[in-house]
């Protein structure tokens, strides 16, 4: 008879700990990175949803002369997927709300601790930030 250790199957303790610690530093790193793809898709999903709301907005125009008055369907104002609520600022007068525009898509939920705040752009396709932290040039253009 062989009196031979038999051969140890398994992970040490050690080797599990290695690992585990090698995972929660992955984790570390990959969540935040991770977080701010999802705020830019979001926030690149409520620049589309205020463009083709302008658009519109600009056809409606050239087909009666005039933007068109009173608020945003409830359509429009959740286009970007809930993260957003698009919104038309009120005009100072009829006349006023007539000849020009002025959107903007506010951050709701976890989207508020985005860097952009909140999105503007009006009839002139001036585009812009309000509550930001950020540049305008980061937030609209990627």
């Amino acid at each position: 008879m062989n009196a031979s250790r038999p051969l140890s199957r398994g992970f040490s303790l050690v080797e599990i700990l290695i690992v585990l610690a090698m995972v929660a530093l992955l984790a570390a790193v990959a969540l935040p990175m991770y977080d701010g793809h999802i705020r830019r898709a979001r926030r690149a999903e409520a620049r589309t949803a205020l463009l083709q709301l302008a658009h519109r907005l600009e056809r409606e125009a050239t087909a009666t002369g005039a933007y068109p008055p009173g608020e945003l369907p409830a359509s429009y104002a959740d286009a970007a997927g809930g993260h957003y609520r698009i919104s038309r600022v009120a005009p100072a007068s009829d006349l006023d709300g007539a000849l020009r525009f002025s959107l903007q898509a506010i951050p709701l939920g976890p989207q508020t601790r985005d860097d952009c705040g909140t999105l503007p752009l009006n009839s002139t396709g001036e585009r812009g930030l309000i509550d930001n932290r950020a540049p305008v040039a980061l937030c609209w253009h990627r």
